[in-house]
């Protein structure tokens, strides 16, 4: 881990010029002791970095120098770029791994081509942190030691004991094969087996977990998207509640945000759409509808109408002016 934090404190010196202990630091998450010492390790390798005392200064490389790295046309390294520019410190607790990745990346490149990749930071931007309307993602947090455990269990093939929260049930350790790591809108799944059943776990719930010595039972190859497939369909077949609703064309999103699967879909005559969506059950169909307001109606099925007809009624009662 320490050569790996060598080459990105290079890398960094190279690409931002001068920079204090402090922010070398705060880039590669170590304390400004272990900084310095890598500083002097560099030195004694002969790689060829001084420091600049006073107000400003800071430790910088000698103009010229670089490392070799390879293998990458511009084309390839916007690509990676591109896709690093978004929240990928999200995914799989891979943060620090995918920003010394980048850095490696941009150094990778001839002289003509960095300046302009590097801009990438600045004119692209993927999955920012809201939207227009303000909304701010859910963002579901798995401690980096329960995701190191998890990421080696997948990658070594071995079994996984889980510390899993399921809804409405108390925390049970339980163990598993693992087949592979899923991330859709920003939540994690584990796929895998549970004394050969298919199971699916959400990364969020797993409290705890440890990779076990036994090898896991499971293909040596594993198409993850046609199982994620299969999967999900198995889910939308089971006991949801199927609506036909009707919504304005811009609160469109704002409703599949809620909704479990949608299966159908087509403008309507007056300028609103109509959709068939699922949802969990009656009181996730009510709470979502509520959320919209007059900008959407269920049109079916008749006891979520009723539900919405009473809870809007009572809403109003609540409100009526005082006599």
């Amino acid at each position: 881990m320490r050569a790996d934090r060598l080459v990105s404190l290079v890398l960094l010196l190279r690409q931002r010029g001068r920079l204090t202990a402090d922010t070398l630091a705060r880039e590669l998450e170590v304390s400004t002791r272990t900084v310095l010492r890598d500083i002097e390790a560099l030195s004694a390798a002969g790689v060829p970095v001084y420091a600049e005392r006073g107000r400003h200064g800071g430790f910088s490389l000698l103009p010229g120098f670089r490392t070799e790295l390879t293998g990458l046309n511009h084309d390839e390294a916007l690509a990676l770029l591109t896709a690093g520019s978004g929240r990928g410190d999200q995914v799989f607790g891979l943060g620090s791994a995918l920003a010394s990745a980048m850095r490696k990346v941009v150094d990778a490149l001839p002289d003509s081509h960095r300046v302009t990749v590097s801009d990438v930071s600045q004119r692209f931007l993927v999955e920012p942190e809201t939207d227009l309307l303000s909304r701010r993602p859910v963002t579901e947090k798995v401690p980096d030691t329960t995701m190191i455990e998890i990421r080696r269990a997948v990658l070594t093939g071995h079994k996984l004991g889980i510390h899993y929260a399921a809804t409405d049930r108390t925390p049970q350790w339980r163990t598993v094969d693992p087949i592979g790591l899923v991330t859709v809108r920003d939540r994690g799944y584990l796929l895998a087996t549970r004394s050969g059943a298919d199971r699916t776990y959400r990364l969020s719930r797993v409290l705890a977990a440890e990779e076990l010595p036994e090898p896991a039972q499971r293909p040596d190859r594993a198409d993850l998207d046609r199982v994620w497939r299969e999967r999900c369909a198995r889910f939308l077949s089971g006991d949801h509640m199927a609506v036909l609703v009707r919504v304005r064309p811009e609160r469109r999103e704002d409703l599949l945000s809620t909704a479990v699967a949608v299966r159908a879909e087509e403008p309507g005559a007056d300028g609103w759409l109509r959709l068939e969506v699922t949802f969990q059950d009656l009181r996730h169909a009510e709470w979502a509808l509520w959320q919209l307001g007059t900008d959407a109606e269920a049109l079916t099925p008749r006891s979520l109408r009723t539900s919405l007809r009473d809870r809007a009624a009572a809403m109003a009662g609540r409100y009526r002016d005082p006599p």
